[in-house]
């Protein structure tokens, strides 16, 4: 075999995997023998889709952005504040255990501050989270997707995909991600190192499938739609059918390899 046939080889199974992902995971149907040569287009989902816009249309922060969006998920009674317990009940519907569901109660600890900005200079005694300025919690060390005022900033996206994603596949592994959060890191930002890496280390345990993060799951992510489609999915299947569990995890520490080869 010349080593163009093993290149050529190489681009047929990352493509393979990508469009298997995308169909395993309803991004796309799955096409007919007759379809296999036509262009594949992400068709829009309606059921979680419209839970989110329903939602959003009647925000009283409204029209919200894709930072608001992207958080209003745990405003349960959409009143504009996420409270501890939304938080918390949040995690838990998205099959995240208790241990982990009670940590993420660090997320009003350090981020309610900032939002509260937006309406007094006092704390919140209950660390609630506002919503209309939840822009006001960037930290550095970020990404830039969000711009400062919470906008999904659609290039910003692409390219970190162009410049990390080195196996073509259109995701990124674990591997990757540690690249991603090394060139975002900015001198004497602690703090942004933190919650970076907490961000994306609850995002390769919720997302991760094959061993990698997958863009158009991310970009729900971002985007906001990602989380209710996983109580949708795990309603109608049973289970929501990626992430890492506690379980795998520590099996894979047991071999040595906790990362990759999932």
């Amino acid at each position: 075999m010349s080593p163009s046939d093993g290149s050529i080889n190489l681009v047929q199974s990352e493509v393979e995997l990508r469009e298997r992902h995308a169909v395993g995971h309803g991004l796309v149907d799955d096409p007919s023998p007759a379809d296999q040569g036509d262009e594949r287009h992400l068709q829009p989902a309606t059921g979680y889709e419209a839970d989110l816009n329903r939602h959003a249309a009647a925000h009283p922060s409204r029209p919200l952005t894709a930072l608001q969006k992207h958080v209003l998920f745990w405003d349960s009674d959409n009143d504009g504040i996420i409270r501890a317990w939304d938080v918390y009940t949040g995690f838990r519907q998205l099959g995240f255990g208790i241990p982990f569901s009670l940590c993420s109660l660090l997320i009003p600890f350090f981020f309610s501050y900032p939002t509260r900005l937006g309406h007094s200079w006092l704390p919140d005694p209950y660390f609630r989270i506002y919503v209309d300025s939840i822009h006001k919690a960037k930290h550095g060390s970020d990404t830039g997707i969000y711009d400062h005022d919470g906008h999904f900033n659609s290039s910003q996206f692409d390219e970190m995909f162009h410049h990390f994603d080195q196996s073509g596949t259109g995701s990124l592994s674990a591997e990757e991600l540690m690249n991603l959060l090394g060139k975002n890191r900015v001198a004497a930002d602690p703090a942004g190192w933190s919650f970076a890496f907490m961000e994306w280390l609850t995002t390769w345990l919720l997302l991760q499938h094959d061993g990698r993060v997958w863009k158009e799951d991310l970009r729900q992510c971002y985007e906001g739609t990602l989380f209710w489609r996983i109580p949708e999915q795990t309603n109608s299947a049973g289970h929501w059918t990626q992430g890492y569990s506690l379980e795998q995890f520590l099996e894979r520490i047991w071999k040595g390899r906790p990362w990759k080869s999932l």
